[in-house]
């Protein structure tokens, strides 16, 4: 008994001491690529590109979803809409480069919050603001609780209702305490690597996953200890919060656009984005046929023109989508593994 009880707390140490390591390689490899804005006692990491001389767009706020950071919605939209808008991307609270701040942050209210104060920072007052999954929550929240700051709401594959069923296990485990901090300090790091293309890969299915989509967008950085807990503790807190905040989604009177694939394994979609569609008056649902849970990476130039339709320039949304879902007819990647069934 000893013996093994002697093993056992050697192993774990072995692979406290490893995920440390492994760790900072992670940062090593993804360092910092914005600026820390102060948000009141504690700093968002943000790439903040300016207001170009001829802006035909207002200033747009980019959200990631779960597991991300704002990495993974710069590659896709910088390169199409810079020099036509002032744009922030932004790491949530706790995520990627960005601190954390207080239990507030815990919810997609207090990151809206969090958010807000960054684009007053910058000088930003007003913006459309682009949430994918996760992100789309936070949207919503920064629209109840933020109208004048918002000029327009576009959601991609956006999770904001609550849903039938829970969230998967390891986010449950992660986010208690004690276990939690044991298990993302020893286990997670390690098998979470294991993980990193073939379960971007399910995120994509039924579209192809870009070959270099991780070296692109870090998601490594999500599975350092601390960003893994925030991580776990952001999802399993999720529907409880969207159980009483989403039945006020009825008072969002901004213009609202909505792009969302019938393939998506990742959240229900005719649950968030057909809700959206319902309580949100005037609202525009795109539905795309054979589009996964990525409509930033795999129809960005959809999203830009949704983007452009919320800004009030005249584009017909449902043409646009018509073309987009010609191009994916032929996707049939394939999912090799199981993912999440919601954020």
């Amino acid at each position: 008994m000893i013996y093994f009880l002697a093993t056992l707390v050697l192993l774990v140490a072995g692979l406290a001491v490893w995920t440390r390591i492994k760790a900072r390689e992670i940062e090593a490899q993804y360092p910092p690529i914005g600026e820390m804005v102060d948000v009141g006692g504690y700093a968002l990491h943000a790439v903040h590109v300016p207001l170009p001389e001829r802006a035909d767009l207002p200033p747009l706020v980019f959200i990631h979803g779960a597991s991300g950071n704002l990495r993974d919605q710069m590659a896709p939209f910088r390169p199409g809409l810079e020099g036509r808008a002032e744009i922030l991307f932004i790491d949530r609270p706790g995520h990627g480069w960005s601190e954390r701040g207080g239990a507030e942050n815990q919810t997609p209210g207090g990151q809206a919050s969090a958010i807000a104060r960054a684009m007053q920072a910058k000088g930003m007052t007003k913006a459309i603001i682009i949430g994918h999954s996760f992100g789309g929550a936070i949207a919503a929240s920064f629209a109840l609780d933020h109208p004048q700051m918002t000029a327009g709401l576009v959601f991609l594959a956006p999770a904001t209702h609550p849903w039938p069923g829970g969230v998967s296990w390891y986010y449950e485990l992660a986010s208690l305490p004690l276990v939690g901090p044991l298990f993302a300090h020893t286990l997670a790091l390690p098998a979470g690597l294991t993980r990193l293309e073939s379960g971007s890969a399910c995120v994509f299915a039924p579209n192809p996953k870009p070959a270099d989509y991780v070296d692109i967008t870090a998601p490594a950085l999500v599975l350092r200890p601390q960003a893994f807990r925030n991580n776990a503790i952001d999802v399993t807190g999720l529907k409880p919060y969207l159980s009483r905040v989403s039945p006020r989604y009825r008072e969002i009177k901004t213009p609202t656009a909505i792009v969302t694939g019938d393939s998506d394994s990742v959240v229900l979609a005719h649950i968030h984005s057909e809700g959206l569609a319902r309580d949100i008056e005037g609202a525009e649902l795109v539905w795309i046929r054979n589009l996964g849970h990525k409509p930033d990476h795999v129809v960005t130039e959809l999203a830009i023109r949704a983007i452009e339709k919320v800004a009030g320039l005249d584009v017909d949304l449902q043409a646009a989508a018509a073309m987009a879902e010609a191009q994916l007819a032929s996707d049939h990647a394939v999912c090799p593994g199981e993912v999440s069934s919601e954020v």
